[in-house]
């Protein structure tokens, strides 16, 4: 792993998640690269069960929205440390995760006034992608896998735009007549954790709906989420949208250069993005749903918010 990233050169670093650095590999025949996520030494990701989570999910795991997992590498070395004020020997564990490399890196690069503006077609179908990956997730296997990490970071991107959702390290699979389990060990991004699981540790696929709606806002507005310690749920993004984007008028206003397809698929996706935040997870769509109403279908749970 060493070798193939430059002894994991800062040059070659290609994006940060919550669990480490991803870098860019070039294997050693020279026209081959791919994607290394080196995970930080002894955390809890590379030295437990959620190491372990994001392999055997990700193997089992094959659609065009979710990222391929090529290899891994996990071992551990011995290693002399200082603690209080003395030196002794732990076990230090190294871990790395492979995946098919996508040259357009991940999204938060590309989302916001300050990078590279992307048009809002390609915001649309990146929409969509993210929705048909969660589909697949939450849907189209034995149980339902709740992703758990729905942020900008975790969803990287190929040469054609096409979104791949990358990151299981916080993943849980669910037994087919299962709908919701607790932790009491709450880990995430502030402004994308839902307040059911922020709060009370509650896991469920509306979970991964509430991310989704952030994503989905942050992605149509093109303005970034920013959560603060005392607004965790990133409650004041969301009513500056709904404050903003409310009116037709208003959309049309920010929006002033597309035609009229355009423009309701902008405002289907605010409708979907403000739905999928509600506070209560009860009045959240499920993912069919969205995906429903992104390919112009109507659906029950959004007429009260289209009206």
């Amino acid at each position: 792993m060493k070798e193939i990233t430059g002894d994991f050169a800062p040059e070659r670093e290609l994006g940060r998640s919550v669990f480490g650095i991803v870098y860019m590999g070039v294997l050693p025949e020279g026209d081959r690269l791919i994607a290394v996520k080196r995970l930080a030494e002894n955390s809890s990701v590379s030295a437990g069960k959620t190491f372990e989570t994001e392999v055997t999910n990700l193997m089992a795991l094959k659609h065009e929205n979710v990222v391929e997992l090529v290899s891994f590498c996990h071992e551990s070395q011995k290693k002399v440390v200082q603690h209080n004020g003395r030196y002794v020997i732990v076990d230090v564990i190294e871990s790395c995760l492979c995946y098919k490399y996508l040259p357009n890196g991940s999204l938060d690069k590309h989302l916001y006034a300050d990078t590279t503006p992307i048009n809002w077609y390609t915001r649309f179908n990146i929409i969509k992608g993210i929705c048909q990956g969660l589909h697949f997730l939450h849907k189209e296997l034995d149980g339902p896998l709740v992703h758990m990490n729905l942020v900008p970071s975790s969803i990287w991107l190929d040469d054609n735009w096409v979104p791949k959702i990358a990151d299981f390290g916080l993943s849980r699979l669910f037994g087919q007549e299962q709908t919701r389990m607790y932790t009491v060990n709450v880990k995430g991004h502030n402004g994308y954790m839902a307040p059911e699981y922020l709060y009370r540790g509650e896991i469920s696929t509306m979970s991964d709906i509430y991310s989704l709606g952030m994503l989905i806002l942050e992605i149509t507005t093109g303005e970034k989420n920013c959560a603060v310690p005392e607004d965790r749920s990133a409650r004041k993004f969301v009513d500056n949208v709904h404050q903003n984007l409310k009116t037709d008028e208003q959309i049309i206003y920010k929006y002033p250069s597309l035609d009229p397809n355009g423009l309701q698929q902008v405002k289907a996706c605010i409708v979907i993005g403000l739905k999928c935040v509600e506070a209560e997870r009860s009045k959240r769509p499920s993912i069919a749903d969205i995906v429903d109403k992104l390919n112009g279908k109507r659906v029950e749970i959004f007429e009260q918010a289209d009206n």
